[in-house]
């Protein structure tokens, strides 16, 4: 018995027809399933230079290789293609119901070609893959598609569905697809591809079983993994965690944190819980990074976790996690529910802004949840304009009369709304900053933060430089998840894999912004980690726990036999991560031009704050990654002898097989 079903769903969309392809062993034993399934197909199908948002793309949903085994964190699906906002390789990452879903209906992945002339959505239930008009759904959110297809749709088993809103269909740059009526596969853009090629939805109600090789083994390593894991935090407040961050900003020297609070913290609070200590520690940015938390001294007053999980009326778990992060909270007011909300989206509201009208924040993370829009995407182009706004860029005549000052509430719903209409003032944001800094001159060019063309997280890499790292050489630019230092520490995979450097308890904050002392080593080992963890479909916070308390590789070789070492499994995560990297080359992206903007390494220094002074040479840590994981150090490009080594020459040159209509 395999984890993986062995084939995946074509659907034209412009021919209105579908076909299976069979996927030989070979390639899942190579490439695992979910984004490294994603990232071999779409290479060979992918024209080069194909346009994002035009017929030749491909979109693709795709699950991971762990999902419905009975392991734990295991319910993600990624969407993948190329993305409109960046060029590169794209790829997204949500949790829900729709990874298994996906093989239920006896599918790895489900991949879309062309383009449709009318709205449709894709159904597949027991009959098989059909596409119905979607005429009736176009404009309306994504909340409220789902909800018409769950009612049109429900039976003895209820539909997984993703859609996309207002956003994907105006084909936004920072558009994403959205399932479980909120939550996101917000980042790279694909929610306008999604667009653009007319397909509105995807509604999956399959009910084939998913196996593996020892279901009695997994069940096992799952126990013994809830068991691990539990780490009560019922009686501690918030509080504690933002005197916890006061403190390691103050400290002199950093040590190695610990992973294995993450799932008590998120158990009781969610990602909103680590706000507090990010504020303190230096983590969090203020004012589109130019300022700190002086600039909001009563900040962790206004976005106080154990305020916001009063609001909730009830906690949700993705398919397959024992910590349930995600909770259903009652709106400012009164009379509706909204999801809860996260850290990326409080701080993009709050801090980037300097705003301090929390239920504001609730009302925006509604509106951009139906309208299908990334929160972070938004807050930091809101951002930008703002500090356009005061030096004088632009006047309130370019804003329609809008008070565009740091805080105005007022001014930032109106503003979010417009950018979701593609109206107004907000149709020269609605496509990111990189895009509206190009309208408004190479004058404002530094005030637009990103990576490559996609707005940074909010984690600040002049605290941990592995963000601005692994932002600035990660095929898909821009992503807090790929990678920092601090997750090197927390996922301890030196405990797993020989030869990997043991993090120090303590160290000199000035050597996290130097190569060598094995950090360089860490990060690589990072990225090959994420792309295995992404493969199986695996959730990062669960991963961050630590793999000396989450069995992920023995998980791996229960669902299919393989009976791999953890040091092979990341051997795999480095093929994947440079069959992604060879996506961009091919399409004539030079890595030498994505990196972080300069004011995230510290050109110019922060004056105050726990970052005050720092500022380090992001060049050098990105020649000595390159170096380390096998690629050119001067140009990015992955080696003859890299890819000889891992044995790619079957992906990148190889052929479809295995068809049948």
């Amino acid at each position: 018995m395999k984890s993986y079903t062995g084939k995946v769903l074509w659907v034209d969309l412009t021919r209105k027809s579908f076909s299976e392809e069979l996927i030989p062993d070979s390639i899942y034993q190579k490439y695992l399933a979910g984004i490294g399934l994603g990232a071999a197909l779409l290479y060979r199908e992918i024209p080069p230079h194909a346009d994002p948002l035009g017929p030749n793309n491909v979109l693709g949903f795709v699950s991971g290789l762990l999902t419905g085994t009975g392991s734990l964190f295991s319910g993600r699906w990624m969407a993948v293609g190329k993305s409109p906002l960046t060029g590169t390789w794209g790829d997204s990452n949500c949790g829900g119901t729709l990874s298994y879903a996906i093989k239920q209906c006896g599918y790895d992945g489900i991949f879309f070609k062309g383009s449709s002339s009318t709205p449709v959505y894709l159904l597949i239930n027991s009959q098989g893959p059909s596409l119905h008009d979607a005429s009736h759904l176009w404009g309306k959110d994504a909340v409220e598609t789902e909800d018409i297809l769950r009612a049109e749709y429900s039976g003895k088993n209820m539909p997984s569905i993703a859609a996309i809103g207002q956003a994907g269909e105006k084909c936004s740059l920072i558009s994403g697809i959205v399932n479980n009526r909120g939550r996101l596969a917000a980042r790279s853009g694909l929610g306008a591809v999604m667009g653009s090629k007319k397909l509105k939805a995807v509604v999956l109600a399959g009910s084939k079983r998913v196996n593996a090789h020892n279901p009695v083994q997994m069940k096992i390593l799952s126990w013994r993994c809830t068991r691990d894991i539990d780490v009560p935090m019922k009686p501690i407040s918030s509080k504690i965690f933002a005197i916890f961050g006061w403190i390691l900003g103050k400290l002199p020297v950093g040590f190695k944190m610990p992973g294995f609070l993450m799932g008590g913290v998120l158990s009781k609070w969610g990602t909103i819980g680590t706000f507090p200590a990010s504020v303190g520690m230096g983590d969090t940015p203020f004012k589109n990074w130019m300022g700190t938390n002086k600039d909001m001294p009563d900040i962790n007053n206004q976005v106080d976790p154990d305020r916001i999980i009063a609001t909730q009326k009830r906690k949700y778990h993705c398919r397959g996690c024992p910590v349930g992060c995600g909770g259903i909270v009652e709106m400012p007011d009164k009379r509706r529910e909204s999801h809860k909300i996260e850290y990326e989206t409080a701080a993009s509201f709050t801090s980037m802004l300097l705003n301090n009208d929390i239920d504001l924040v609730y009302e925006v993370n509604e509106m951009l949840n139906r309208a299908g829009m990334d929160t972070i995407s938004v807050g930091a182009t809101v951002a930008f304009a703002m500090e356009c706004y005061e030096k004088g860029w632009i006047t309130r005549e370019d804003t329609g009369g809008i008070e565009l000052t740091w805080g105005n509430a007022m001014a930032i719903r109106t503003v979010v709304e417009q950018m979701i209409a593609r109206e107004g003032f907000g149709a020269l944001l609605a496509d990111g900053v990189k895009k509206a800094a190009e309208k408004l001159g190479p004058h404002t060019q530094d005030s637009a933060i990103h990576a490559g063309g996609q707005e940074m997280a909010y984690h600040d890499p002049r605290l941990d430089p592995g963000m601005g790292l692994h932002a600035s050489v990660d095929p898909t630019p821009g992503r807090h998840t790929t990678g920092a230092q601090l997750y090197y520490d927390m996922f301890k995979l030196w405990t797993r894999v020989p030869g990997l450097p043991q993090s120090t308890q303590f160290y000199s904050k000035e050597t996290r912004y130097l190569p060598g002392n094995g950090r360089t080593t860490g990060a690589v080992a990072v990225s090959n980690f994420t792309q295995f963890y992404n493969s199986i479909g695996a959730c990062y916070m669960g991963m961050l726990i630590g793999v000396d308390r989450v069995p992920v590789f023995e998980w791996a070789n229960a669902a299919t036999g393989w009976n791999l070492t953890p040091a092979e499994y990341l051997r795999t995560g480095q093929r994947i991560q440079t069959l992604r990297q060879m996506f961009n080359i091919r399409e004539g992206i030079d890595p030498r031009k994505i990196k972080v903007s300069k004011r995230l390494t510290g050109d110019p220094p922060l004056e105050d704050g726990p970052n005050r002074g720092v500022k380090f040479d992001i060049d050098a840590l990105i020649k000595a990654y390159w170096q380390e994981i096998g690629w050119d150090p001067e140009t990015g490009i992955p080696t003859q002898e890299t890819l000889d080594a891992l044995e790619m020459s079957d992906v990148l040159e190889q052929k479809p097989q295995g068809v049948t209509q």
